[in-house]
């Protein structure tokens, strides 16, 4: 992966790719350092607790969180397709998309536009698409129970399991200490509330009676079904957010989590979308450059050569009509392939797009307009080659300063704050639950 790419990644707050750089790479060993630094201002001892548990703590919700929701997908997918299904297939298609009096898509409208394509892959998504069409209520109920299992099991694991596990060995390892140390006596370690009670209540809010369970209706499977991972994971972190505090070992340790989750959500989901808008902003304001665009597409040769030339091909407008007569004739372009790309439009191995995937038309309006801005001002620069250079450049800066100041407001702002805050509650920089 060239470093363009790796830039790219990371740059992508509709991904997994910024959480994960900064969770793993930047946070994690951040926030254990400064477990430790602040738990040392009063006991070796516990510090040297704090840091084993925040250890296990950052890195192994770290592994469920980013890859729990992709991993139960993958199994949630297989199992629909062997029920012979399309997981491919999107709900959205059932409500026809209208421009005027003429459907642009729809599960009817493409099953009739493609079926007389002669190409494999054509064929056997037309197919996908008449079977469910005809099986849309058993569809729904199985994206439903992806939806709910993608969802609820990384949660039940990381809010609910790993922690009472984290504080089981931490009171193991004190009580062998203690057996082993006869000059001093074993301390008291409040006993985690994690009771088999609380297992037994927990599993009747997660498994309700066939009476209690909810009726998803087709709009609500539809949204949920179209939710980006990143989406799913702002939904575990909530509920992540209650199994911590509902195991803390004390309420003064349910105080600082609260506090630390609430402010690892809006740091992790809302800032950083923020921060770019403002950096893209100022780069615009500043060098008079547009770098709404991805740096791939503003390292990509053939597209510069393309606009110098003048035979960059887009669609005559932004109507639903002149997208979808674009992107199905001219799948070759440079503009369908960075459509592509981006996830905006997908194709099939053939080179005809996809039937069984929905095309947000407005989304895909906003993605040629930030082409075309991007072109008009290259073109009315001296040299086109330094202009998207320099935007290449502006906008791989832009995504290090937001991923830098997100990672610093996370692993060193909140991490500090969080310790001030059970310092004013408890009196004491002491974890709460190791005292």
């Amino acid at each position: 992966m060239t470093f363009t790419n790796i830039i790219s990644a990371i740059g992508n707050n509709s991904s997994i790719y910024p959480l994960l750089f900064r969770d793993c790479c930047i946070e994690a060993p951040s926030k254990i350092l400064i477990a430790r630094q602040e738990n040392m201002k009063e006991s070796k001892e516990i510090a040297n607790d704090a840091t084993r548990e925040k250890f296990i703590d950052e890195y192994f919700t770290s592994a469920i969180w980013l890859g729990g929701i992709p991993l139960t997908e993958t199994v949630c997918d297989k199992y629909i397709s062997k029920k012979g299904f399309s997981p491919l297939v999107n709900l959205k298609l059932f409500k026809s998309e209208q421009n005027g009096k003429d459907i642009l898509q729809g599960i009817e409208y493409n099953i009739n536009k493609f079926k007389n394509f002669k190409e494999k892959d054509v064929q056997d998504a037309v197919q996908d698409l008449i079977k469910i069409k005809n099986n849309k209520a058993a569809y729904e109920k199985l994206l439903a129970k992806k939806f709910l299992a993608a969802t609820i099991i990384p949660t039940v694991i990381m809010g609910f399991i790993l922690p009472p596990l984290n504080y089981a060995l931490t009171r193991k390892l004190r009580k062998n200490k203690a057996v082993n140390n006869t000059n001093k006596q074993p301390q008291a370690i409040a006993p985690t509330s994690f009771t088999a009670l609380q297992v037994d209540e927990f599993k009747k809010k997660i498994s309700p009676s066939k009476n209690e369970i909810p009726t998803f209706t087709g709009n609500f499977v539809s949204a949920v079904a179209n939710l980006r991972t990143v989406d799913k994971m702002a939904i575990s972190d909530g509920g992540l957010t209650v199994g911590r505090v509902s195991t803390s070992r004390n309420k003064e340790e349910g105080y600082m989590n609260a506090f630390r989750m609430i402010g690892s959500m809006i740091l992790n989901f809302v800032t950083p979308v923020y921060i770019a808008k403002a950096l893209d902003k100022s780069a615009n304001k500043l060098f008079g450059i547009n770098v709404n665009l991805d740096p791939k597409v503003l390292g990509n040769e053939e597209f510069i050569k393309a606009i110098k030339e003048n035979r960059v091909e887009l669609p005559k407008s932004n109507s639903a009509k002149d997208l979808f007569e674009f992107i199905d004739n001219k799948p070759k372009s440079l503009f369908s392939q960075f459509a592509q790309q981006a996830g905006k439009v997908s194709y099939l191995d053939s080179g005809i797009r996809d039937p069984r995937k929905y095309v947000d038309v407005k989304d895909l309006g906003k993605f040629k307009q930030e082409f075309e801005n991007f072109i008009k001002s290259a073109q009315t620069s001296k040299n086109i080659e330094n202009f998207a250079k320099k935007a290449k450049y502006v906008k791989c800066l832009n995504i290090l300063a937001n991923v830098g100041i997100s990672s610093f407001l996370l692993a060193g702002v909140l991490p500090k704050l969080q310790y001030e805050f059970n310092k004013l509650v408890t009196g004491s920089y002491l974890d709460p639950g190791l005292k």
